[in-house]
């Protein structure tokens, strides 16, 4: 029996085993930059100018290199396999199973580390002293949120992103305006590490601008995916760059580096460095709805990746369910949400981003193998980007600190476990 029907809207058929396609450019745009804006500048700043001093400029720029050049291969990827999963089903169907089995598992185990920390950001911003509590609280709502749909996630995600840019635009203003800067302080970059201490701020920035990926992974619910798709990336990408250059460079210019580097709310220390510190609430109102949009979108994001995986059955078959009426993995969602919340009771902040920072990095080093194997008529951009791509993922990871490498390796080696007993589970049943 057929049970497929069609889209009132756009006419087209739709299975209901499926997602729906209801996303356009904008909606893309804004679940991206809901997914990157506030991550790095209200959680990852401080460990980076810790590791480069004012190096983190440079470990900016090199991250923002890094991750254009991983757009450019999702975007080409999302464009010939328009389906849920990103780099996981991109992985599965150039490189073979194993290969985007591995990409799922540091995609959703990298990104379950990334929710963490964003709930543990947006609670020690909000209520230091009851935090743990405030980040499952977070957890859970969001959840419920994204359970609604991805038409819901979006709308909440707009108004988040608009809160956060204007109180980032407080921040430039008060700080560079505070009659407090100093480029003196853009010397002495060298004393904190040098180009090792700049490339371990890379990898640590990183974790910022990974975001424009959750365009991609919502392959399947995208309108137009092969136009839609790579426009929104590369329109997310670019507006999360100029917002980061301009705000890290004002809390480098106005803050002493070695308070910066162990500051838990830079922007705040920017602010209350000049005449305008009157406006340090509103960073921490701006740092909360920030941690509160990536969280968003992270959770629906890793959601659609374990769906991905549930269909194909490297992951519990149960989790590829989809609703009925909202159209979302619901099952996934609720998983995710419950495992977040287990671990923000017991995650610590710093060593969350290097590790989720080390786990996303392999998973883009899948996605550009992958898409250095595609025809050159199925390009979008020259071949050597892939090359060039994981050339910088593979060299970023292994200078991010040494627990999060080895944590990484060993998470990875786990992933290999489980396949492989997944395989022997399937075999003994055929």
């Amino acid at each position: 029996m057929n049970n497929s029907k069609k889209d009132s809207n756009t006419s087209i058929t739709i299975d209901p085993s499926r997602l729906a396609r209801r996303l356009g450019t904008s909606e893309a745009v804004i679940i991206g930059l809901g997914s990157m804006i506030g991550a790095g500048i209200f959680a990852a700043a401080g460990p980076a100018a810790s590791a480069a001093g004012s190096g983190l400029l440079i470990g900016v720029l090199i991250a923002s290199c890094i991750a254009f050049l991983n757009a450019a291969t999702m975007a080409q990827l999302a464009a010939i396999f328009p389906e849920s999963g990103g780099a996981y089903v991109y992985g599965r169907k150039r490189l073979g199973p194993i290969w985007g089995f591995l990409a799922g598992w540091g995609f959703v185990v990298g990104k379950l580390a990334s929710c963490a920390a964003m709930a543990l950001t947006f609670a020690y911003y909000a209520f230091p002293e009851f935090a743990r509590t405030i980040a499952v609280g977070a957890v859970l709502l969001l959840t419920f949120i994204n359970y609604l749909g991805v038409k819901k996630t979006a709308l909440v995600t707009k108004i988040l992103v608009t809160i956060v840019l204007c109180s980032l635009a407080v921040v430039a203003f008060a700080s560079l305006g505070g009659g407090s800067v100093d480029f003196g302080r853009l010397s002495g970059w060298t004393d904190r590490g040098g180009v090792e201490g700049i490339l371990e701020a890379a990898g640590l920035m990183f974790f910022a601008f990974a975001g424009y990926a959750r365009i991609a992974t919502l392959g399947e619910e995208v309108v137009e995916p092969k136009k839609t798709i790579p426009r929104s990336i590369i329109i997310a990408l670019s507006i999360t760059l100029a917002v980061y250059i301009i705000i890290i460079t004002a809390a480098v210019l106005t803050v002493d580096m070695n308070v910066l580097a162990n500051a838990k709310a830079p922007l705040t220390l920017a602010v209350e460095s000049g005449r305008f510190s009157g406006f340090a609430p509103v960073v921490r109102i701006g740092a909360c709805f920030a941690s509160l949009g990536v969280l968003l979108s992270l959770m629906a994001g890793v959601s659609r990746t374990a769906f991905a995986m549930a269909a194909n059955r490297d992951l519990p078959h149960q989790l590829s369910s989809v609703h009925p009426l909202h159209k979302v993995p619901h099952r996934a969602e609720l998983t995710v949400g419950i495992i977040v919340a287990a671990v923000v009771s017991i995650a610590d902040l710093r060593s969350a981003i290097g590790f989720s920072s080390f786990a996303i990095l392999t998973y883009y080093s899948i996605a550009n193998i992958a898409a250095w194997t595609l025809e050159k008529d199925q390009r979008l951009w020259p071949k050597w980007m892939s090359l060039a791509g994981i050339i910088g993922c593979i060299t970023v990871a292994f200078h991010l600190p040494k627990v999060s490498v080895i944590g990484g390796i060993v998470l990875f080696a786990i992933g290999l476990a489980v396949y492989f007993l997944c395989q022997r589970s399937r075999e003994s049943k055929s």
